[in-house]
């Protein structure tokens, strides 16, 4: 059994899983960082791209850099409820049904084209995502610890899919997306083709179920300030008074903001969570939870520019790294740095979103 991890260690443990899922999936960093950091939170993860951009081969090469089991289910119209949770077997040796458990019973599963499953084939989903577990004829079976969601779904192919229902978007912590790399990175991808035998890349775990659980746990010793907490139910506020939005962010939807920025601490290796962290993750962590009106929808609008909005509109707080630290007469602040800046070394905010609050270090 893995001791517990201190946050430093936690952020060197994470960053060897992202090293080692980049050293065979070409893709953004911020993009692995951000799907980390929901398993970090104990979230889940949707994945929407257009086909070929790699989202199979980064959802199976984070399981192998985690050290956990992994196991794709490929949704399709005809697929069942039970053919995911799985069901009760007659046992003519033993004369007694049986369970025989499904392929949801695994650590990290992926859910390929979920929006192509009927909506009673999706909602299978929604208590193993929520509840960590799986009720078939009033019995319960507990998932396996971590267990991890990684859904993909295509955003341009639309004829014989369903569309998510809102309450199945809102059981994922994030929503990203991978996109085209560009041509340095294209031609690392066929560097890499080139120099194995095998289709698909594959890497050596950097850590194991013990090691994830510690750092989940790393993660919930994290300090988020009141000002920072506000700052985060402002920002959900916002959406809802937006005039784009029929539904803004939902109170589950603030939870998981807090939980992500508390792992984008950790990836950070910090105790404390600042007001970047809580940029960084807001459109992964928002977006997907926000309803357009129907005038939204007809003219293009984007959800996520209703989360930029937001974040320009929202005064941002200043943190410091030890705010209940007595002031020293060598250092009036108390905590060695201003209370009006991030504290993270990054220096000003907008080094992580721009000046019309779109985050630049994820433009996919």
């Amino acid at each position: 059994m893995t001791d517990a991890l201190g946050i430093r260690d936690a952020a060197e443990r994470s960053e060897a899983v992202l090293d080692r899922i980049g050293s065979a999936a070409v893709v953004d960093r911020e993009v692995l960082e951000t799907i980390l950091t929901a398993v970090l939170a104990r979230g889940h993860v949707l994945l929407e791209d257009v086909p070929g951009t790699g989202k199979t081969v980064t959802a199976r090469v984070l399981a192998e850099a985690l050290g956990l089991e992994f196991a794709r289910i490929q949704f399709t119209p005809d697929l069942l409820p039970s053919d995911i949770t799985g069901s009760n077997v007659y046992n003519e040796h033993e004369g007694r049904f049986e369970f025989a458990a499904g392929p949801v019973f695994t650590n990290v599963v992926l859910a390929d084209e979920i929006n192509r499953a009927p909506p009673k084939t999706q909602a299978a989903l929604l208590e193993t995502m929520e509840e960590r577990q799986v009720s078939v004829d009033g019995e319960t079976h507990q998932l396996p610890d971590p267990f991890v969601v990684v859904a993909t779904q295509n955003p341009i192919e639309q004829e014989g899919t369903f569309r998510l229902p809102e309450a199945q978007r809102d059981r994922f912590s994030v929503k990203t997306s991978i996109g085209y790399n560009d041509i340095e990175g294209e031609m690392e991808l066929l560097a890499r083709r080139a120099d194995r035998r095998t289709l698909a890349p594959s890497v050596d775990p950097a850590a194991d179920a013990a090691t994830v659980r510690a750092m989940r746990e790393a993660a919930e010793d994290v300090r988020v300030d009141e000002d920072v907490r506000r700052y985060i139910v402002h920002l959900a506020r916002a959406t809802r008074d937006d005039d784009r939005a029929a539904v803004g962010v939902s109170p589950r939807g603030i939870q998981r903001t807090f939980e992500a920025a508390r792992a984008r601490a950790v990836l950070s290796g910090r105790e404390y969570v600042t007001p970047d962290d809580v940029k960084r993750i807001a459109e992964p962590a928002m977006a997907h939870r926000i309803v357009l009106t129907t005038d939204a929808g007809v003219e293009g609008v984007d959800a996520r520019h209703i989360v930029r909005d937001a974040m320009d509109a929202v005064d941002v707080p200043g943190v410091a790294p030890e705010a209940d630290e007595s002031p020293s007469a060598d250092d009036p602040t108390g905590g060695g740095q201003a209370q009006d800046r991030p504290t993270d070394g990054s220096g000003d905010i907008d080094s992580v979103a721009g000046s019309d609050g779109t985050d630049t270090g994820d433009s996919l």
